[in-house]
């Protein structure tokens, strides 16, 4: 089995982080990770612009074969709640521009994927992604956040994957 890249985004309007992951079988490695940063003085549009931009960067540096984003979860806040869709619609559109599989994972998700609770905290989620990822050195949550999401996406391909072969064995 050749390596998987994946490009795990946690999408946010004023910082977007993403890390990129390969696996292979059982084995993850960690590729590269980082933050897409945009000013709060800057318009709604130059805002999604930029972090359009950026992303389809890292798309074209990385060549992931699959994005995993993590969704969108209920906000109190109206505003933030639109914020965060717009942003995360950015990182659908580059993926889907650059004709990658996408896959969308809820927070719960994730946490439980890869720390075994869907409640965990950030500090959990950040010493799991350092023990999955011993190499890695991430400066935000954010991005250690995005490579949770790339992480979530290793594990359920690699269960999808099998059972396509035991279906297949039948």
């Amino acid at each position: 089995m050749h390596p998987l890249r994946i490009l795990g985004c946690d999408p946010g309007l004023g910082c977007t982080g993403w890390g990129v992951i390969e696996y292979s079988g059982t084995r993850l490695v960690h590729i590269a990770n980082g933050a897409i940063e945009t000013r709060a003085s800057e318009t709604l549009g130059e805002r999604l612009a930029a972090l359009h931009a950026a992303l389809v960067k890292v798309i074209r540096a990385h060549r992931p074969a699959a994005v995993a984003v993590e969704q969108a979860f209920v906000h109190k806040d109206p505003s933030a709640a639109l914020k965060l869709g717009h942003a995360r619609a950015i990182a659908l559109l580059a993926a889907a521009e650059a004709g990658i599989e996408i896959a969308e994972y809820t927070p719960n998700h994730v946490k439980k994927s890869v720390v075994g609770v869907g409640h965990a905290s950030k500090d959990q989620i950040q010493a799991m992604v350092r023990r999955l990822l011993p190499a890695v050195e991430f400066e935000r949550a954010d991005c250690a956040d995005a490579l949770a999401v790339a992480i979530a996406h290793a594990h359920l391909s690699r269960t999808t994957a099998r059972i396509a072969a035991a279906m297949v064995a039948l």
